[in-house]
């Protein structure tokens, strides 16, 4: 019988160290292996640029959780999915991706890729019909997919996505950071190819970087390792081995970050200084069945539209106690902050910027009755 989330999360890749019998395997430092006959090396370490036992481990975990075949890990979830764009993409390449997306990704996408002439383009994936004009006209390489987006908690059919990208030979990415495969396995609905930042959810400490890509296809994956290999975006032995930790608890901890934000929204929808909630667990969400249907729970990521407009949201945010002034998101405190200008100032107007009162928040695992109190003093503040 297949084992559950829970025991692969602990188990898969810890495999106890058979020198000692140690029950954590050791985080292997080392830069080099030594080989008995050149060129041959020893269980396949040569470098740790291009292969680490502690590393191994990790990618070893992440393929099971995710079900794919093989998973890479980078020094950074931007380090992931650059690899794997280089690994694909030519000029001449079109990537269709959403109009709610993380910044930094479509920073890259038109900063970085567009000027190598990889055009773009960007498309509310709610309307189907729309997406399938779009993916037939352009023929894009790559569908880029967040489910739900960052930061207006939109919610994307991932297999209805799936199957017309398909039907048009391109190929489906999901960023599963905000929901991770405790909640959602983009796999199972159709995708080719999944990307993390392991900083968030996976490590869940707030203490280390890393991105991941997980494939389920052998040609796509070794074109990712060589990109890896020769580029050199590797995760750290010791950062692989915080993010293995973290992964330990990532389903008990999202049972919580989910219980934690509904509660919050439930509570707050409707308050007098709010203007909406956007949170997929709420009934009233334009993406709620859809979001029911592919997840298991709606995640701890919600975020807040200000009926004060920009000033509020940005008063809001130094009237929390509990709720941290911080970018990123993921970890077992909760976290506040304001994306247009923090994490998606870089979109400011683009078909991706994001409205001035809006406020993004990371509900963490403290105590419900507390996380409720602290918001409730702070958005009463502003009446």
């Amino acid at each position: 019988m297949a084992q559950g989330f829970n025991t692969r999360s602990i188990h898969v890749g810890q495999t106890s160290d058979p020198t000692t019998g140690a029950v954590v395997p050791p985080i292997y430092l080392s830069s080099t292996f030594e080989q008995d006959v050149p060129g041959t090396p020893l269980n396949g370490f040569e470098y740790s640029r291009c292969d680490n036992p502690t590393r191994t481990a990790l990618q070893h975990n992440l393929a099971s959780l995710e079900g794919g075949l093989l998973a890479y890990s980078f020094a950074s979830g931007m380090a992931a999915e650059d690899a794997f764009f280089r690994a694909i993409l030519k000029p001449g390449d079109h990537i269709v991706l959403g109009n709610d997306a993380y910044g930094g990704s479509y920073r890259a996408i038109a900063q970085v890729y567009g000027p190598l002439g990889i055009g773009h383009s960007t498309i509310d994936f709610a309307d189907l019909a729309k997406v399938e004009e779009l993916i037939a006209s352009t023929k894009p390489k790559v569908v880029r997919i967040e489910t739900p987006t960052n930061p207006l908690m939109s919610i994307v059919d991932i297999e209805a996505v799936a199957t017309i990208s398909h039907r048009h030979d391109a190929l489906v990415l999901v960023d599963n950071t905000f929901a991770t495969p405790a909640l959602q396995r983009p796999f199972e609905l159709g995708a080719d190819v999944v990307l993390h930042s392991t900083t968030k959810y996976l490590g869940g400490h707030s203490d280390v970087v890393g991105g991941a890509i997980v494939l389920k296809d052998a040609d796509l994956a070794e074109k990712v390792a060589q990109i890896q290999n020769w580029m050199g975006a590797i995760s750290s032995p010791f950062d692989a081995y915080l993010t293995m930790r973290g992964i330990k608890t990532l389903g008990i901890r999202m049972e919580r970050h989910s219980e934690n934000a509904l509660a919050l929204a439930q509570r707050f929808e409707g308050h007098s200084a709010v203007e909406r909630i956007l949170y997929p667990g709420l009934s009233s969400h334009p993406g709620h069945e859809i979001a029911a249907r592919q997840m298991s729970a709606f995640g701890g990521m919600m975020s807040i539209q200000l009926a004060g407009g920009e000033t509020a949201a940005t008063t809001l945010l130094t009237r929390t106690k509990l709720f941290t002034l911080a970018p990123s998101l993921g970890g077992v405190e909760s976290l506040i902050e304001h994306p247009g200008l923090m994490t998606h100032h870089s979109v400011e107007g683009t078909a991706l910027e994001v409205p001035a009162n809006l406020v993004r928040i990371s509900v963490g695992i403290e105590d419900m009755d507390d996380l409720i109190e602290d918001l409730a003093q702070a958005l009463d503040s502003l009446l």
